[in-house]
């Protein structure tokens, strides 16, 4: 292990976590736009109510794992940038719109793909290449501009905040935000029959934990040359895509691995499962509809600097101040795409 590059082991790292995901995804039915639209019209709670599974699961490790010094919270990027609040809200209700108009988030198109929908392999390419255009491309200058990332002037989140406020210990701040996250799901008695999707719940917040410990680790042995990262799906999926055409002029990454990994997962899940089969778009207008969600996903992740698992769980997961806020603004835009939607939207 110690002959590997760096950037091996962290794409190893990532690969590990991606493929729990997304067998989490198709054996556990862990889904962000799956969870709200079934809550909200389907009226069945039991995939929304996951995630509280998933995110106790995550806090509660990454937490742990901080305060033992396996993670180094303080170096992810969503404590070592400050907070820009409007970010998280304009960038999540972007993301969120787009994601019902794509009918999904990059990490569902990413495990549809995974099951043989090429419909989802346009998606997954367009909200890659959008999300560079918003993060280094023609769009960059004008997002900089109207949401300015600065490096944080000290410790932020959460935990650190209301310790300082309170004097309280942070296992006092973590401790009840994992419970009441865990009392929320296991409350709903469908979950509850559902042992399975609760263990898959748990895979899923792990893979954060892993993530996080595995690159806190490599962050440490290669003196900062690897950056603390969990799960995340609009900029890695550009990321990966640039690996893929120019391998040779930079190495494997945790992106790669992640993205990878996801994928893998899920061809794994839904062969398991005999869900396997390739599908493709015979509707132009859907598939018009599906690419201009994909285009508004790359553009909100990278506003919001994460997607609905980005933000939504490995942020929540560091208890940044960004991961719940930008999660409700996904939820939001998600909700008023699924209302046009449902309300006879056509793109022209």
């Amino acid at each position: 292990m110690d002959e590997l590059p760096y950037g091996v082991l962290a794409a190893l790292v990532g690969l590990g976590g991606g493929l729990a995901l997304g067998l989490a995804a198709r054996l556990g039915d862990f889904c962000t736009l799956g969870a709200v639209e079934s809550a909200v019209y389907g009226k069945d709670q039991k995939r929304l109510r996951l995630w509280g599974v998933v995110l106790a699961v995550a806090i509660l490790g990454t937490q742990v794992g901080g305060q033992a010094g396996w993670i180094d919270i303080g170096a992810s990027f969503y404590h070592a940038i400050r907070w820009n609040i409007a970010a998280s809200i304009v960038g999540g209700l972007i993301f969120g719109y787009g994601m019902a108009m794509a009918g999904n988030c990059g990490f569902g198109a990413l495990v549809r793909f995974g099951g043989g929908d090429l419909r989802s392999l346009v998606v997954v390419v367009v909200m890659g290449i959008f999300g560079f255009v918003a993060m280094a491309g023609p769009l960059a200058p004008l997002r900089v501009a109207l949401f300015p990332e600065t490096p944080a002037t000290g410790p932020q989140g959460v935990v650190h905040d209301l310790t300082t406020l309170t004097g309280l210990p942070p296992a006092a701040v973590f401790l009840p935000i994992a419970a009441a996250a865990i009392a929320w799901a296991l409350a709903h008695a469908p979950l509850r029959r559902s042992p399975k999707m609760i263990g898959w719940g748990v895979v899923a917040g792990l893979a954060v934990v892993w993530c996080f410990a595995g690159t806190s680790w490599l962050a440490e042995a290669s003196l900062g040359a690897v950056q603390v990262e969990g799960p995340s799906f609009t900029a890695p999926v550009g990321r990966t895509l640039i690996f893929l055409m120019t391998s040779t002029a930079g190495g494997l990454t945790f992106s790669v691995g992640a993205v990878s990994g996801v994928m893998l997962g899920a061809l794994a899940g839904s062969m398991l499962r005999g869900m396997f089969r390739w599908e493709a778009c015979e509707d132009p207008r859907e598939l018009g509809r599906q690419v201009g969600g994909a285009v508004l996903m790359g553009i909100g992740g990278v506003i919001a600097l994460g997607c609905s698992v980005g933000q939504g769980v490995t942020a929540f997961a560091t208890l940044a101040w960004s991961g719940p806020v930008t999660l409700a603004a996904i939820i939001a835009g998600a909700l008023i795409g699924l209302r046009q939607l449902i309300g006879g939207y056509q793109p022209e």
